[in-house]
């Protein structure tokens, strides 16, 4: 099933966050993510808010920064979250900008240990299991949620290098891709995912989320996406030029999903002055996503 989603990104202030996921639930946006970029705003305290104010949508974290949480602190924030709006959450979890952890002394000497060491357990207390570990860098003795979510949500993690996105698929439920994947890294990433799936021994699907950037309008959001993709990779690949009126966005994604995309989040472009209007016409593509 292909499913499309919107991204807030921490870029608005928090006030700007009521108003934004109040009209992308009234649109019909089946998903909102939200961001936990340092030091902007908490992606749990937001999670919260969001599903307290709708009542239908899925709201996403992409991602939190595991070196910044003890993980049976991470666990107790998804934990506590699922219980109150059960099956809403889509918990997310990565290395974190390893700039942002030096700021905080956080950054870890290997992040791929730490991550091959948090995420199972994340999942296990999820589960409702006792854990013990004594690795590099995850330490519990005896640690069980009082509350566990009744039924565990899968946990995405974000990741890049050939080295980390196999880890993904061996540690985790899904994969996230940042804004600038073509839909040719979409498939090398899903595939890396699933040798990592598959040399753990986990069968089952593997979800593959990924943040597009994207423009709604003419002429003028069309040189604003431009510019902006160009800033940020030095050249436009048209794959990514993904601009126009909700038939265009529709069909210019089409090609992330046939790539294994199970969620394409379309992330606004720096500076949007109509966050509103952005979350309709995303309403407006997950119709037409639906309807085709």
């Amino acid at each position: 099933m292909r499913r499309v989603g919107a991204i807030f990104t921490p870029s608005f202030p928090p006030e700007a966050l009521r108003d934004a996921a109040q009209t992308a639930d009234e649109s019909g946006v089946p998903e909102l993510w939200l961001w936990e970029d340092c030091f902007r705003e908490s992606a749990f305290a937001t999670a919260s808010a969001v599903l307290a104010w709708t009542t239908r949508m899925r709201v996403g974290i992409g991602v939190a920064p595991i070196p910044l949480r003890n993980v049976a602190a991470t666990a107790m924030e998804i934990a506590t979250i699922e219980r109150l709006f059960p099956g809403r959450l889509i918990p997310g979890v990565g290395h974190g900008v390893l700039e942002w952890m030096g700021q905080v002394g956080a950054r870890a000497a290997s992040p791929l240990t730490l991550m091959r060491e948090y995420v199972p357990a994340l999942r296990a207390l999820l589960a409702g299991e006792e854990v013990s570990a004594t690795g590099r860098y995850v330490s519990l003795d005896r640690v069980r949620l009082n509350w566990p979510p009744v039924q565990p949500p899968g946990v995405v993690v974000s990741g890049e290098g050939p080295k980390t996105v196999r880890l993904t698929g061996e540690v985790g439920d899904g994969t996230v891709l940042p804004a600038g994947s073509t839909p040719d890294r979409v498939a090398r990433t899903l595939a890396l995912a699933r040798e990592g799936r598959a040399g753990a021994g986990r069968d089952g699907s593997h979800e593959l989320i990924v943040f597009v950037s994207t423009g709604f309008g003419g002429a003028a959001a069309r040189a604003r996406l431009a510019e902006e993709l160009g800033r940020a990779a030095g050249t436009v690949d048209p794959a990514l030029m993904v601009v126009g009126d909700a038939v265009d966005v529709t069909s210019a994604i089409d090609p992330f999903f046939t790539a294994g995309a199970t969620t394409v989040v379309l992330q606004p472009p720096e500076g949007e002055t109509d966050l509103t209007g952005f979350m309709q016409n995303v309403g407006a593509v997950a119709r037409l996503i639906d309807a085709g």
